[in-house]
């Protein structure tokens, strides 16, 4: 650390070349080091951002002694390994989700968290969305009153991408539609039943075994009445991308727009003066309206030198070599995320989400997948402390 200010890795720079100007920008990092073993996209991205530190070898860069945290970007299988590596190599860890491909992988993160000390942030965008902290706000303030339902998805054709997502089995990888439902309430989930649905084509299948095109779930949590329905696709649906999730209370019931282009809708019961019901014109059930809702921003949450990376916006006005878009994705969630990972470490205080968030959000998928290949098999989630 230097003069109270930290040295950062981003390992990734394909898509994590999305929070390379953010870290360059936020007033608490005073320097980053690019790391990925495509030299040639290293180049690219390191030259279009002014950066000369720059590395292929991921080991040299753990055996960096002034790094003091990593942002891993990577490709799924990796996350868990790289994890540990990172944690054991005396440095804070920050990872992309999935956190593990398997529960043990799991247990493991979290092990090398406890024995080295260091910090662990899994960077899941959907609980720092500006369509969660809205709802969150509802809720907290108590104008949804009891939570009675909710229901969570995220729908993605994945043809095309790299060849390690090829046949990823859809609720292994469930945390953009799930995160927002369990952060919401704040309980874990304690069991899960899963069924699959549909066909995918033989060389889908055969990376991991799954038939499945749709994997479709209900969870139940611990100390809580309230249930979770949770889908996901990944091939041969013809559906456009979305992650989207609905919270349903006695009060008000948030609902994802059916399309991206539209807005969210807020349903709201009628009530009297003493909370009594309001009937509709039948007389028959409660007088409900819908409206649709403009979700705010929530940039005045952040440091104003990155407060503006929550929307599409120019790196810096004032350089032409460091003018292009970018991206204010995954609803403004990208500065939200640094912003907690950088000031949990200067704050020595616990980041949200923890390893042990990531750890229920990433294992409730692994064990609903698990569920849908034994046939619909009631699956108890581990326990993670």
């Amino acid at each position: 650390m230097k003069n109270g200010k930290l040295r950062v890795a981003l390992v990734g720079v394909s898509f994590g070349a999305e929070f390379i100007p953010i870290y360059l920008k936020h007033p608490d990092v005073d320097s980053l080091v690019l790391v990925d073993t495509n030299e040639k996209l290293l180049n690219t991205v390191g030259d279009k951002f002014l950066l000369e530190e720059r590395l292929t070898d991921f080991n040299a860069m753990l055996e960096d002694k002034t790094i003091d945290a990593v942002h891993l970007v990577t490709p799924p299988a990796t996350h868990a390994p790289l994890s540990i590596q990172v944690m054991n190599a005396g440095k804070h860890c920050a990872c992309t989700i999935p956190m593990g491909m398997s529960i043990d992988e799991l247990y493991q993160v979290i092990d090398a968290r406890k024995r080295s000390g260091k910090h662990y942030m899994f960077m899941e965008t959907s609980v720092y969305g500006r369509e969660f902290l809205y709802v969150k706000n509802l809720y907290e303030k108590g104008e949804l009153g009891r939570i009675q339902f909710m229901r969570c998805a995220h729908y993605q054709d994945m043809e095309g991408w790299p060849d390690y997502w090829l046949g990823f089995p859809p609720l292994m990888h469930p945390t953009h539609a799930v995160a927002p439902c369990l952060m919401l309430l704040g309980k874990r989930p304690e069991t899960v039943y899963c069924k699959g649905s549909g066909k995918v084509r033989k060389e889908v299948e055969a990376p991991y075994g799954c038939p499945y095109a749709f994997e479709s779930a209900l969870i139940s949590l611990k100390d809580s009445d309230v249930s979770i329905e949770m889908a996901r696709f990944l091939y041969h649906v013809a559906r456009g991308y979305t992650e989207s999730f609905n919270i349903y209370g006695e009060r008000k019931s948030f609902e994802w727009q059916q399309l991206e282009s539209e807005q969210p809708v807020l349903f709201s019961m009628a009530l009297g003066a003493n909370a009594e019901h309001v009937m509709n014109d039948y007389g028959r059930g409660g007088l409900v309206t819908e409206e649709r809702i403009q979700i705010p921003d929530y940039a005045d949450r952040l440091p104003a030198e990155i407060g503006r990376f929550t929307k599409q916006t120019v790196y810096d006005d004032s350089n032409p070599h460091l003018s292009f878009l970018q991206g204010g994705g995954h609803g403004g969630s990208h500065p939200h995320l640094v912003h907690e990972f950088v000031r949990s470490i200067l704050e020595d205080r616990t980041p949200v989400p923890s390893d042990i968030d990531g750890a229920y959000w990433t294992g409730v998928g692994i064990c609903a997948h698990q569920s849908a290949m034994d046939g619909g098999v009631v699956k108890r989630v581990p326990v993670f402390e």
